[in-house]
């Protein structure tokens, strides 16, 4: 990719959707195209590295990823150092703290679902955020109600094991969203 023409087009055609991709986990938007300008920047510098191989896309995505858990465990470095007890009262410390870590939860479980095979996380997202039966997901995606049965599983395997360490979180996470 040493054209820059070439860099120039995957910038505009990449930029917008990484910088909602990253609104998703960062909250401020300048600092969304900030995270977004670096991982361009680092591909630029770093482009011999790339194995021919890789997928830019995907590559892009993760970059964008990794940037954002980054800039929340810096950000949550940057609360715990510069934030004394005395001057924040002790319910908006801990309301700020849990913010940080619901949000770093969030993306671990946005990732982990990005990161399914490709009819898995289809399958699942039909499923468990649009709310939709078995027999309404086979009839849309024109496949067999078993092989959406099968599908199911195997993205709640992948879920688990990936998540696991995570499961006790989510269940808090879930009980304080649900509870609110």
């Amino acid at each position: 990719m040493k054209d820059k023409k070439a860099f120039e087009d995957l910038f505009k055609e990449y930029y917008p959707y990484l910088c909602s991709f990253a609104k998703k986990y960062v909250a401020d938007i300048d600092d969304c195209k900030d995270i977004v300008h670096n991982v361009f920047l680092n591909l630029w510098q770093k482009q011999a590295d790339l194995h021919s191989d890789t997928s830019l896309k995907s590559y892009l995505f993760k970059s964008v990823h990794n940037r954002c858990l980054n800039y929340i465990r810096d950000r949550k470095k940057i609360v715990h150092h510069d934030l004394s007890m005395e001057s924040l009262p002790l319910a908006d410390y801990i309301e700020s703290t849990d913010y940080l870590e619901q949000s770093e939860l969030e993306l671990k479980i946005k990732v982990s679902i990005d990161d399914l095979p490709d009819s898995c996380r289809q399958v699942f997202i039909l499923s468990r955020f649009e709310e939709k039966k078995y027999k309404e997901i086979a009839e849309q995606l024109g496949i067999s109600v078993k092989t959406v049965e099968g599908q199911m599983s195997r993205a709640l395997k992948i879920l688990r094991e990936k998540l696991g360490a995570y499961l006790l979180d989510l269940l808090i996470l879930l009980t304080i969203t649900i509870g609110s």
